[in-house]
């Protein structure tokens, strides 16, 4: 029973950095023991290393089949990965420290950088391509890329996002998030390579892309306040 009617109505307290959700609490709450946060902490290490070495095996494949062949989609999906590098190395250094939530703040500017970044060079990129840019040759590296980073993202970006949301980390959502939107410039890439192969439809990579863009723009934003928890 309580004794202090005075304290009865009082609003819990912010868990902090914008995010008073659910996750946040998980994560500040005594229910997480020590043991099961080192567990949450080493597969965020491993994940974020994962779509770093996947992403720079990417990047290199994407770049050269792209010069080769002339296209424009498949060089931006490889800076589109050196950027998720540049992404999830910003994770990896938070959580390389005994106490990653004294560095949260740092790793989410990082992040939401790196969104613009995308959105950036995507848009650029569209725009030249809908102005009359030169018609790519077929590439068949680049549609298995596209194909293989399509069934591989997802899973990455899901199992970190689980983990991110039970440690209440909004860096390791944004990041999530970021991986979630190379899965899309993935589908994208492999629909307007297809099309293009097959029809000779040039415009449908970079109008679909210009949708992703704004999607990046927002997502940059979110995390620049600190909105990812979950």
């Amino acid at each position: 029973m309580n004794t202090d009617p005075g304290r009865a109505d009082l609003p819990p307290a912010p868990t902090g950095d914008g995010c008073a959700d659910a996750c946040c609490d998980a994560a500040d709450s005594p229910q997480v023991d020590p043991a099961r946060r080192a567990v949450l902490t080493r597969r965020v290490r491993l994940l974020v290393t994962a779509t770093i070495a996947y992403n720079v095996v990417e990047a290199i494949v994407a770049i050269t089949a792209g010069t080769i062949a002339s296209s424009t989609a498949l060089i931006g999906f490889g800076l589109d990965s050196v950027i998720e590098v540049a992404s999830a190395t910003a994770v990896a250094w938070q959580f390389s420290g005994k106490a990653p939530e004294s560095r949260e703040r740092a790793a989410l500017k990082v992040i939401a950088v790196s969104f613009f970044a995308l959105a950036a060079y995507v848009t650029v990129e569209s725009a030249r391509s809908l102005l009359g840019a030169e018609a790519a040759d077929h590439s068949t590296v680049g549609i298995v890329l596209a194909a293989v980073s399509l069934l591989v993202m997802p899973f990455l970006s899901a199992a970190q996002r689980r983990a991110g949301r039970e440690l209440g980390s909004a860096s390791a959502v944004a990041d999530s998030k970021q991986t979630l939107l190379c899965t899309y410039l993935s589908g994208v890439l492999l629909v307007g390579l297809l099309l293009n192969s097959l029809f000779g439809w040039s415009w449908a990579d970079p109008v679909v892309a210009l949708v992703i863009a704004a999607v990046a723009v927002k997502e940059g934003r979110d995390a620049w306040r600190g909105d990812h928890c979950c």
